[in-house]
């Protein structure tokens, strides 16, 4: 086991206590071949900032599972999802091992690989694969999905209780769940929350059928990164990011300067004075301008008192009234003046009460038609139809002069204020001269009689316009004089030298940053190269087990281009009977998918990854008997370093273990009516054990050492199984890093030893101490069957009157103390 440890993750120790430290092992090797370089002072201060930035995460950041603290799988719950309708619940034990999942297809096994990878990861290969609509409407499961839930428990190292990840759908679109992680002693929060997504993303602890065939068919720059971002490269990836900021940042002002020189030398070039001159010399000059001669022009302008000049502009800016607008209102008034003064000589202003004195006399005779003498003068007149008449016809005559009226008094009024409202105020600020002027054009809008009005405006306004005009040439030929033009073209010319300053003395820091980017670029391809030989030499050990009777040689497995380049690519060379072939090209299905396996192992089992878990659902498939073989070989391997959970329909992956004497446990799922669905657990390394023992107690005719001898020897190492994976469980709970808890389990040989790991953590317990333990947990007989165990070995062996018995009673021990007590 620590053999293997080692083969497959290389410098594990150094590289925790790199990462303990705050530092990765890339990082580190880094740091120490920048500080022995050649490279100039001030480009390797820009290096050590940038690399010192990607080391600290930023405040705020979720903290991301470290690979101290691995994760474990302890059960998938799943109920309501895909083929599981009622709760079912998949139970693991949360420690390095092998679990086949096993069942027939449409048993639902999936179902539980699935859910927990959507709640790990928001997705799953299949949605990826699948992207019909049919698939995203119909994975509610059809019997009980109502309320559909993923519940996955997780052992954390150091925690001694169980963390919990719950995935519900508030809707029916399976791309977007809800998941909530629930750590006790530190609350709910969501699981975007709690910085996983990054590390989920780079060690994906997931693999499905789909996916194998993404690992290969996928787009190149995929494959690159799914590589790349394992390889611990991302921190220089990052750190040249920044270095890549600090050169964009100087580059791009001093390409801004440096586009604004022909468009200031356009502007000095049109201005007759020979300051302009000089400087239009300075700035058409190739090269750095001469900031002391610019700087000499920009100060050296004649006196003047800036409040002065600021009067000057003021009254070269100031309005005066607009002698056609004010002419054409002045013409409407008098216009509108003479109007009314027509309808007043017409008698058209009396016309109005004429004809509603001559409507009343009208109304009262058709009221009073038998009257025969007048209302008005009491004359013996009557007023008779044809006076009606006669007077119906002077109405509507006089109210159509009343009407002319009217219009005429209306139109003197918008005249009127028409004029008025081009009376403006003065400007907060007048020059002097202009003072009285503008007061006797505002006085025009106090003045109600017309006819005034439109004269006095016509005068006052030609006064105010004629001074104006003349104290805006004075002022302009003042503004000349004090060199307006030239401080316009200055005060540009001051504005770029502020910005051309800083960009120009920016150069050589700007070279400085592209030389400390070029050495990153090949100190990063060196360690490339140097990170991805372990890689590729782990890769080859299992592509060595999975090829079982194939001609093809997996000669290296190379990265081209860059994390940022367009073209990126993972070249994978092969060589078929030693000829060089590409690898798509002439591998069979089952190769290929050898070949996708050997790409994703490594990755799972990557130094740098904190699951502490591996799912992969149906590998088996297009595999020959022999690459099956040579599976249960590399799972077998992983499962010392990584809890190893596979689901399979394939009967030849368990018996690929029975037949090589691999410990392994094995589940089966059932799917029942109405998606009913059941996991019993089929064997493990424990029950294997036990069976053995069982086994051999049904053999005939044994020998009597075999009852003696044998018997209790195999129910020994039943007891051993179950103290050592109580011993991992413990030591995981407790925090001890992996690599150390995989060590320490292995470095205790005896079944005291061991037993006191399970029961305490402890292997230096006395002997007394565990036999204390186990009749407190297994009763006061547990003792004696331990010790008939171990008097198993001695020459003389151990008396066995009852084997059947005994077995009972060591799998009633093993099954107590297989699993430590829960913690506070």
């Amino acid at each position: 086991m620590t053999e293997h440890l080692a083969r497959s993750e290389p410098n594990a120790s150094d590289h925790q206590a790199d990462r303990r430290r705050g530092d990765s092992s890339t990082l580190s090797r880094l740091t120490a071949r920048l500080e022995s370089s050649a490279l100039a002072e001030v480009p390797r201060e820009l290096l050590r900032e940038a690399l010192g930035a990607t080391a600290t995460e930023p405040s705020g950041t979720p903290a991301a599972p470290h690979p101290d603290q691995r994760v474990f799988l302890d059960s998938i719950s799943v109920n309501g999802f895909r083929g599981i309708g009622r709760k079912a619940r998949l139970p693991l034990t949360a420690k390095p091992g092998v679990t086949l999942v096993v069942g027939r297809n449409g048993s639902g096994k999936s179902s539980f690989a699935e859910g927990a990878e959507t709640a790990l990861t928001g997705r799953t290969a299949r949605l990826d694969k699948q992207r019909g609509e049919v698939w995203r409407r119909h994975w509610r499961n059809l019997h009980d999905g109502a309320d559909p839930k993923v519940e996955v428990r997780l052992a954390i190292s150091g925690d001694p209780r169980l963390s919990t990840l719950t995935c519900t759908w508030p809707g029916d679109d399976v791309t977007a769940p809800e998941v909530e992680f629930r750590r006790p002693g530190h609350g709910r929060r969501s699981f975007a929350g709690i910085g996983w997504e990054r590390a989920a993303n780079d060690y994906s602890p997931f693999l499905s059928y789909a996916d194998l065939d993404k690992v290969l068919n996928g787009r190149p720059s995929e494959q690159y990164d799914s590589v790349a971002a394992i390889l611990g490269l991302r921190e220089l990836t990052d750190a040249d990011e920044r270095l890549q900021g600090i050169e964009k940042a100087l580059d791009s002002a001093l390409k801004q300067v440096e586009a604004e020189r022909p468009v200031l030398a356009e502007a000095l070039s049109v201005l007759d004075d020979p300051r302009a001159v000089r400087a239009l010399a300075v700035i058409g000059k190739a090269g750095d301008p001469d900031f002391v001669e610019l700087d000499a022009l920009v100060t050296a302008l004649p006196d003047a008192d800036e409040g002065r000049l600021r009067e000057l502009r003021t009254t070269a800016a100031l309005t005066a009234p607009d002698l056609g607008v004010v002419g054409t209102a002045v013409d409407r008034l008098r216009e509108a003046v003479a109007v009314l003064d027509d309808v007043r000589a017409s008698g058209a202003e009396d016309a109005h009460q004429r004809a509603e004195l001559l409507a009343k006399a009208l109304e009262h005779s058709r009221r009073h038609e038998d009257e025969d003498t007048c209302p008005v003068c009491g004359s013996d007149r009557a007023l008779d139809d044809a006076w009606a008449e006669r007077a119906t016809e002077q109405v509507a005559s006089l109210r159509q002069e009343a009407a002319t009226a009217r219009e005429a008094r209306t139109e003197l009024r918008d005249a009127v204020d028409a004029l008025r409202y081009l009376v403006t105020p003065a400007p907060a600020w007048l020059p002097a001269p202009l003072v009285d002027p503008w007061e006797e054009w505002q006085a025009c809008r106090a003045i109600d009689d017309a006819e005034r009005l439109a004269a006095r405006a016509e005068t006052t306004a030609l006064v105010l316009a004629d001074a104006c005009a003349a104290l805006r040439e004075e002022a302009l030929r003042e503004l000349e004089k004090l060199d307006e033009e030239w401080r316009s073209c200055v005060t540009r010319l001051a504005g770029w030298l502020d910005r051309a300053r800083p960009a120009y003395a920016g150069r050589p820091r700007l070279c400085q940053a592209r030389a400390a980017r070029k050495w990153l670029k090949e100190a990063r391809a060196e360690l490339r190269e140097e990170r991805l030989r372990p890689f590729e030499d782990h890769l080859q050990r299992i592509w060595e087990e999975l090829r079982q009777q194939s001609n093809v040689d997996l000669r290296s497995v190379r990265l081209t281009g860059s994390e940022k380049a367009t073209m990126r690519k993972l070249v994978m060379d092969v060589s078929v009977d030693g000829t060089e072939a590409a690898a798509l090209g002439v591998m069979s299905q089952g190769e290929l998918h050898s070949l996708a396996l050997s790409l994703f192992l490594p990755r799972a089992a990557a130094p740098d990854s904190p699951f502490g878990f591996v799912v992969i659902d149906d590998p088996v498939q297009s595999m020959d008997p022999a690459k099956v073989h040579g599976l249960a070989k590399v799972l077998h391997d992983l499962g010392e370093t990584r809890q190893v959970v596979v689901f399979t329909h394939d009967t030849r992956l368990q018996r690929a273990f029975t037949n090589q004497e691999f410990p392994v446990t094995v589940l089966e799922v059932e799917r029942q009516g109405r998606s009913a669905v059941t996991v019993r657990r089929v064997t493990d390394p424990v029950s294997q054990s036990l069976a053995d023992a069982r086994a051999l107690i049904r053999t005939p005719n044994l020998p009597p050492v075999a009852m003696t001898h044998v018997l209790p020897s195999l129910c020994r190492t039943a007891l051993e199984r179950a103290f050592s994976e109580a011993a991992w469980l413990r030591l995981h709970r407790a925090g001890l890093a992996e690599h150390k808890a995989e060590k320490t389990v292995a470095g205790a040989v005896t079944l005291m030893d061991i037993a006191a790991l399970g029961l305490f953590g402890d292997p230096s317990k006395r002997a007394s101490e565990v036999y204390r333990e186990l009749r407190r947990r297994c009763g006061p007989g547990a003792v004696d069957l331990v010790r008939q165990c171990q008097e198993g070995a001695h020459p003389s062996g151990t008396s066995m009157p009852d084997p059947q018995r005994f077995v009972n009673d060591i799998k009633a021990v093993a099954l107590t103390v297989r699993k430590p007590e829960e913690g506070p």
